[in-house]
Order: structure tokens, then C-alpha cells, then sequence
């Protein structure tokens, strides 16, 4: 609202491709449900009103209408004078992307890990010690700063719902700090304490497990929405896993599991028993594991520039969607094995190298990122929806593979205000 009180209202008109992850029957796409020469109607951050722009008129009179119905009919000139009017040229715009998987509060970089892997050094979860003692080493304005820079990165290039991690504290005082600064910049927090086994805790992982669940969880849940184990050789069995995400539940917090990327593990048969929101990475899945991802609610979510940045196998999302399992795409921007932020590569790749179609790409990159934080509000061009909102300096959504690297986000809007324009 704006300080008079009045609504704030924007038609953004004259899309040649809408694509509204809404499908019905006078919609293409399948379930990206593209419209053709549309217009969106926002009002005060939420969409209002979807149509062809040829009915744009009429969709803005309808909303004065229902809007005045009470008042003097006057108000009603002024209502129109209040649309800001924004014409996007022919070109495309979709739903803000919705990354689900990040780790963006951290101190210093592995420029040098990530050189030596390029030389042929096997990549393994302990890395992530060396950035342990970066980011305990660095200050609170420090980290907060540097949040600040990915959270604009990640806007310029068209996300506007994002989960970040901890796990880079490995203490409670640590990790606690991690969470704090985290949820100063998003909601979907979630508090991963057991990423890895610290140093002092080597020779005692159970241990570690138990201050995890004790106060370092007593500590990390006001600020948290989620909790994450990782299930996997180097870091957490899947027992000590079990205990770790079980103590979440009991006190509110929703689960997700990192699982399966280094090789076959309990992790994807324990996100669903357990009933995860997502289960993370799915590099490398048994049919038993397809079988159960696609019998459950639990969203697989896909992480290529981990695979781009470690030249481990793809991720077979073709698998994965032909057994008809909820797939999403997110970035897991960190410094170790995936320092990108861009989602538009995340879906060049993805459909480059994992057998996915540009749409399927869009969608799990939208959608299904939505799906995997249990969203409804996000993710999605609909009445009601957040009006967070893509232009793209391009005619069509397929554009994001066709031309990778190349920066096509035009403008984007989160709650209905530009955050990032080009």
C-alpha cells in the first residue's frame, strides 16, 4: 500500500508469450500453459486478473467495477488513472524463479578445490570444512554483505523465491548466526547442522548428532522453516539422518534430504518414509528408489551446476519424469561444488545434458521449485499468486536454452515492485 492508502495497480499488456504454469483447455504448453498476446492485471503484489490483452480493458473495468461497487461512480475515472501500464513489447514473461536449494550465507571461496577437480582431484563432501572455518572466521556485517550481493545476483537473473541453508557453522552459536542472517533475507530457511561431522567431532559423529539435535536445534528452530540432514558416505548415515530430520519434525519444522549424489544410499527411501518436502541431488537412484519417488509427494529436486562443477554423472531427469516423479530445478549456489546463482543456466544445462525439454526445464524451474517449499504462491501466473513476474528480452520461454549464457531477463518483479532491471 502506499502511504495515501491507495492500491497499487500495474497491467503489464502486450506479452506475446504468457507462460502461467496454469493450464486449461484454451492454453498451450501442457502444463506451462502458455497464452498468447496477454496481459496481467497486479494489484498491490498479487495478480488480479490473467487474459489475452485484447480483454485487458474489460479485465480492468471488471476489478473498478467490483472495487467501486460501493462508492460514487466517479471514483471510478480515477481507479483507471491509477494502472501503471507497462508494455512488453512482444516478448515473454514468466513466473519468477523459484531456486529451492542454496547455501548462500558463507565466508571465503574454493577457487582452488574447484581447480584441482578440473585437474582431474575426485570431488567429496569434506570440502565443505574448509569453508566452515572461513565463514566462523567472518563477521556478522561481513556475511550479511555478501548475502546482499547473491541476493541481487539471483534477482538480476530472475529468482524471486529462494531457500538457503545453513550448515556452514557446524556450532551452535554458529549455526544459529547462519540461520538468523539467512531468514533476514527469506522465509524458506532451512537449518542443516548436519552437513558434515566438524573436525573436533571426527573421532565422535553420533556425538555431533546429539548436540544437533539438542541445542543446536533448540537454538536454529525460531528462525527456521525447514530442517536437512545429509545422507551420505563422508557425511551422515542414514540412522544418524533419521534422528536429525525425526527431531525436526517433533518440533514443527518440515523435511528435506540431501541424498543420493555421491552414489546409492538410503537418503531417497528415507526423504519419502519420512515424508520430505524434497529430496535433493538424486544423481544416482536404484528402481526402487524411481518406484517410491514417484508412489509419493516427495518432489526430486535436480542440481546440474553440481554436476557441471564436480564432472560427476547428470542426474537422468528423463528417468525420473517418465515414471511420472515431481522434478524441480534449483541452483545449489555454494561455494565448493556449485558456485552459480543463474538458474536460466541451470536449465540450459538441464536440457542439454539431462533429458529434459525446454518446457519440463521452465516448469521444474518454476513450478516444481514452488512444489518442493510447498508453495501455492509462488511459482505460478494465477489470481491470487504473488505477482512475481519475468520479462524476458525474448519471444518465447524455449529462448532460456536456445541461447545459453546469454542474459535475457529484461525486468523482474517481486510482490508486483521491480527488483532487477537490465
Amino acid at each position: 500500500m502506499s502511504d495515501g492508502g491507495a492500491v497499487q495497480r500495474m497491467l503489464l499488456t502486450n506479452i506475446g508469450e504468457l507462460v502461467t504454469n496454469d493450464p486449461t483447455d484454451d492454453r498451450d504448453g501442457g502444463p506451462l500453459g502458455i497464452l498468447r498476446d496477454a496481459a496481467v492485471l497486479v494489484e498491490d503484489g498479487r495478480i488480479s486478473w490473467v487474459g489475452h490483452a485484447a480483454h485487458a480493458a474489460e479485465g480492468v473495468a471488471a476489478r473498478a467495477e467490483r472495487d467501486t461497487r460501493r462508492e460514487a461512480d466517479e471514483h471510478r475515472a480515477t481507479w483507471d488513472a491509477e494502472v501503471d501500464v507497462v508494455d512488453a513489447g512482444g516478448r515473454a514473461v514468466m513466473p519468477g524463479f523459484v531456486d529451492s536449494h542454496t547455501h548462500l550465507v558463507f565466508g571465503g571461496d574454493r577457487a582452488d578445490e574447484f581447480a584441482a577437480r578440473m585437474a582431474g582431484r575426485r570431488y567429496e563432501a569434506g570440502g565443505i570444512r574448509s569453508t566452515v572455518a572461513a565463514t566462523r572466521a567472518a563477521t556478522d556485517d561481513e556475511l550479511r554483505a555478501r548475502l546482499a550481493g547473491f541476493v541481487a545476483e539471483l534477482h538480476a537473473q530472475g529468482t524471486t523465491t529462494f531457500e538457503i541453508k545453513s550448515g556452514y557453522g557446524l556450532s551452535v552459536e554458529a549455526e544459529e548466526r547462519l540461520v538468523r542472517l539467512a531468514r533476514e533475507v527469506t522465509d524458506e530457511v532451512t537449518f542443516l547442522g548436519a552437513h558434515v561431522v566438524p573436525a573436533d567431532y571426527a573421532d565422535r559423529p553420533d556425538a555431533y548428532v546429539d548436540l544437533v539435535i539438542g541445542e543446536m536445534l533448540t537454538a536454529c528452530a525460531p528462525h527456521s522453516r525447514w530442517i536437512d540432514a545429509f545422507c551420505e558416505r563422508g557425511a551422515f548415515t542414514p540412522e544418524q539422518s533419521r534422528r536429525v530430520l525425526e527431531a525436526g519434525r517433533a518440533v514443527g519444522l518440515g523435511v528435506r534430504v540431501h541424498g543420493n549424489q555421491l552414489g546409492e544410499g538410503g537418503g531417497v527411501r528415507l526423504a519419502v518414509e519420512l515424508g520430505a518436502a524434497s529430496v535433493d541431488h538424486c544423481t544416482y537412484l536404484s528402481d526402487a528408489d524411481v518406484a517410491a519417488l514417484a508412489a509419493s509427494d516427495t518432489v526430486a529436486t535436480l542440481l546440474p551446476g553440481v554436476e557441471f562443477s564436480t564432472r560427476q554423472l547428470y542426474p537422468d531427469a528423463r528417468r525420473l519424469i517418465d515414471a511420472g516423479v515431481a522434478v524441480a530445478l534449483a541452483s545449489d549456489c555454494n561455494p565448493g561444488s556449485s558456485f552459480t546463482s543463474s538458474m536460466p543456466f541451470c536449465i540450459a544445462v538441464a536440457v542439454r545434458d539431462m533429458g529434459m525439454t525446454p518446457a519440463e526445464a521452465v516448469w521444474a524451474s518454476t513450478a516444481g521449485g514452488a512444489a518442493a517449499l510447498q508453495r501455492t504462491d509462488v511459482g505460478a501466473i494465477r489470481p491470487g499468486a504473488c505477482a512475481d513476474l519475468v520479462l524476458l528480452d525474448a519471444p518465447s520461454h524455449v529462448h532460456l536454452a536456445y541461447r545459453p549464457g546469454v542474459p535475457l531477463v529484461a525486468c523482474v518483479w517481486k510482490d508486483g515492485a521491480v527488483v532487477a532491471e537490465a
